[in-house]
């Protein structure tokens, strides 16, 4: 790959220039997207970036069509992407679905905004459960999610990896503050850092004699039968749990002496952190967790921390009404912790928030 970022550089970009600017240097070769607030300028400046570096674009008639053309690019070998938000999620929901089915390596990034329906078009963490579970499968999906512009460039190159090295379809989870705020980040060359990039293959038009010179791909959506399903959705479901460990991250932040532990992602999670400091600085022991890939959940992690902890309480905080401490409920389950919960359905969240509720508590 020609060296399109030169040498490391800080740069001051927004969250969704990130993202386009991560494609770039990941080698994705097409995006097929269609317009919709907050995620925008992904398209923009990647029909910007695309002209320059060989790259192509697609403006398709909605989301729908673009969520399927990105599934058909990667049958055909092209290492593609979309980006969308809130109803267009909804509506790519069919498309992610049937990349599901048939195991297609296709990256999208998220920007979420308020809902239901159109919502709001700023901001919002209300996309949890869509983009984690949602179609008619079980989620066999990886989902990232970003707490800051250095982490969708980063989480954007490596999600092109795990997408093609899995078969999973794979999304970047952000959200309408990250993709409209500017903030620094240093951007990079993956080679640059050791980091190889696994070259896009097709997956349709092979060489050789299907039952003689190799094995046929099987990418299908629908099957006649139940028990021909049921035994697709176990072998995926089988290596989706051998995938797990090696995809799954999170980070914890002074859970060892605990007593009551805040439970955040995305960019909740830095107000969890600074919420933290400002509990410590008060005498009150507090730590957080945060789970960066929501799929798969990083269950093990989250029982060690609150095991080794001593913590009597959790606090869930979210700029929703329960999708994550859904999640936090289902993977501590059995667990006497206390639970509490901060929720502000499409309203952000800072550190004097969790502080005041952890006071009221406690």
């Amino acid at each position: 790959m020609t060296n399109i970022i030169g040498e490391q550089k800080k740069s001051f970009i927004t969250g969704n220039e990130a993202a386009a600017w991560a494609s770039l240097v990941a080698g994705a070769d097409v995006m097929f997207g269609y317009p919709i607030t907050p995620q925008n300028e992904v398209m923009h400046y990647w029909t910007r970036l695309a002209p320059k570096y060989d790259r192509q674009f697609l403006q398709t008639e909605d989301e729908i069509s673009a969520g399927f053309t990105v599934c058909g690019a990667v049958q055909a070998g092209k290492k593609a992407f979309t980006a969308t938000a809130g109803p267009g999620n909804v509506l790519m929901q069919e498309p992610f679905g049937m990349a599901e089915a048939m195991r297609l390596p296709i990256l999208s990034v998220i920007q979420q905004r308020g809902g239901p329906s159109s919502g709001t078009v700023i901001y919002s963490q209300q996309e949890v459960t869509l983009t984690c579970l949602g179609g008619n499968g079980e989620g066999h999906r990886i989902v990232y999610s970003t707490a800051s512009h250095q982490e969708i460039y980063d989480y954007t190159i490596k999600g092109y990896n795990m997408a093609w090295k899995y078969r999973f379809p794979t999304f970047i989870l952000g959200d309408g503050y990250q993709a409209k705020m500017r903030e620094p980040l240093e951007m990079y060359n993956p080679e640059e850092k050791g980091i190889e990039m696994i070259k896009p293959y097709p997956l349709l038009g092979l060489d050789g004699k299907v039952g003689a010179d190799r094995d046929p791909s099987h990418l299908c959506n629908i099957y006649s039968m139940e028990e021909e399903l049921y035994d697709v959705v176990i072998n995926f479901n089988k290596d989706f749990d051998e995938m797990a460990p090696n995809v799954i991250e999170y980070e914890e932040n002074q859970c060892e002496d605990a007593d009551i532990v805040i439970i955040a992602h995305g960019v909740v999670s830095r107000a969890a952190d600074d919420a933290v400091k400002g509990l410590r600085a008060q005498g009150i022991k507090a730590g957080s967790f945060r789970p960066i890939t929501l799929r798969p959940f990083p269950t093990q992690q989250l029982r060690d921390a609150i095991d080794k902890s001593n913590a009597k309480t959790i606090l869930v905080a979210e700029s929703a009404w329960g999708q994550l401490d859904r999640m936090i409920k289902y993977e501590l389950y059995g667990y006497t912790t206390k639970i509490e919960n901060l929720f502000k359905p499409g309203v952000g969240i800072v550190d004097h928030d969790i502080i005041d509720k952890i006071k009221s508590v406690i």
